[in-house]
């Protein structure tokens, strides 16, 4: 009777330990399947967060989606988050992206080079900077050891599994960091390509504006290469006739490149068109010029420039060399650098020294007008197309009609630099004068 109750005792310890064994794994089982539905829950709010920016959503709507995965799923009670943008100068800025569990006091004004001290998960220590204080942890998000992002947060509980979130952070700070990186490209490419189409119809407009290339009267002809370097450009040439058989060649340079440089110089062509054909003397239309272009720039930009009065009837040619590189006469095989006349245009109000170039032509005579980036050209040893290379050129062709000169010089330009780029607009004015008409 005794061996029998104890197999019911003994019975009855291993139904209850089998119950008890049976209730810790009910348990266990509850807890895998709570765990599951987070795991489940979890996926789904990355899954809509990828949805979102397969959307296009906003960048704000999309820190929105972040704060709550952050909040309700993982219990992180404060947040901020910094994504990467390029300032004018091409630094790495961060934008500051908030959440309501920091105040408006701890808004930050944060360097770059503040951020940059976080290399790994790192808990923060109070007093190190006054913004980070509401927070117990920063998480940067490197791309091949580049930082994309930093994400702080604060008031998450301190369980078993820390680990595990702050892995699941990094992947969708990761992934809310290349959505914007994305965007913010995507946003460059349409600003790039608007700007180019803008560019391309500014360089239509100016090429418009430039006189015909070539141009034969009785006692002269005119030839010109302009080559803008970005499309559009700050040089400019031009030939007017200026009173009767008096004709004026100019050429001009504005400072600086591209779309400012164009802006000015549009302006100062439409100036020129209406000075020239008001003034007197060459002398008036440069101090009038001056003051025009001072008025549209305010001394900001300057603009070198020369201008040449030819008169058909006495053979005389004037000129005023205001800054530029000294245009090249050539006649009887002899070089003569056309140097006199006054400052650069635009610098000052008032010119404080004016003289004028004369000289009479005789016989048939070559005049090479040039803006500087013809001898800013160098070829891979790093040597200048300079002005010896361009004044033994204009000798040795001198007898060519303009329009093969220029073809000829741009041959010869070609030949020299090679596979080197150009480095500037290049503009040639040739002009052979026939002081007794052709013959």
């Amino acid at each position: 009777m005794k061996d029998k109750s104890k197999i019911v005792t003994a019975v009855q310890k291993r139904i209850l330990a089998l119950e008890t064994e049976l209730s810790n794994l009910q348990e266990t089982h509850k807890e895998l399947r709570n765990k599951m539905v987070i795991k489940d829950l979890q996926i789904n709010r990355l899954l809509n967060v990828t949805q979102a920016i397969n959307n296009n959503v906003r960048i704000d709507e999309l820190f929105r989606m972040y704060k709550e995965f952050l909040n309700w799923e993982l219990g992180v009670q404060q947040i901020a988050l910094f994504l990467p943008t390029s300032s004018e100068e091409g630094d790495k800025k961060w934008q500051y992206f908030g959440s309501d569990g920091v105040s408006d006091d701890s808004k930050p004004v944060i360097l770059s080079e503040e951020l940059a001290i976080f290399n790994d998960v790192t808990r923060l220590k109070k007093g190190l900077n006054p913004f980070f204080d509401p927070f117990d942890q920063v998480i940067p998000v490197k791309h091949k050891d580049d930082p994309i992002a930093y994400s702080f947060i604060g008031g998450m509980a301190n369980d078993a599994d820390v680990t595990g979130k702050i892995q699941l952070i990094t992947t969708l700070t990761n992934v809310i960091a290349v959505a914007f990186e994305n965007k913010r490209l995507f946003k460059r490419q349409l600003e790039q390509e608007r700007l180019n189409h803008e560019m391309s119809l500014a360089g239509d407009m100016q090429q418009k504006l430039v006189p015909k290339k070539r141009l034969q009267m009785p006692y002269f002809e005119v030839s010109s290469i302009y080559k803008p370097h970005l499309g559009i450009g700050g040089d400019f040439f031009d030939c007017i006739r200026y009173y009767k058989n008096r004709y004026v060649f100019c050429v001009a340079d504005v400072s600086g490149k591209g779309l400012a440089a164009a802006l000015v110089m549009s302006n100062f062509q439409a100036s020129l068109q209406i000075l020239i054909r008001k003034a007197t003397t060459v002398e008036s239309f440069i101090h009038e010029l001056n003051e025009a272009i001072v008025r549209i720039t305010e001394t900001e930009k300057y603009i070198t420039f020369f201008i040449a009065e030819y008169d058909c009837d006495t053979r005389r040619l004037r000129y005023i060399n205001a800054g530029h590189i000294p245009p090249v006469l050539v006649r009887k095989g002899k070089v003569e650098l056309l140097k006199k006349g006054c400052t650069i245009l635009g610098y000052m109000r008032k010119l404080p020294k004016l003289e004028i170039g004369e000289t009479y032509l005789d016989e048939e005579t070559l005049l090479m007008m040039f803006t500087d980036g013809i001898t800013d050209i160098k070829n891979s040893n790093g040597t200048y197309f300079d002005d010896s290379i361009l004044w033994d050129f204009a000798v040795a062709h001198a007898d060519l009609p303009t329009t093969e000169f220029n073809h000829a010089l741009m041959r010869q330009v070609e030949q020299f630099k090679g596979s080197e780029d150009y480095p500037d607009d290049i503009t040639v004015l040739s002009c052979k004068f026939f002081p007794h008409g052709r013959a």
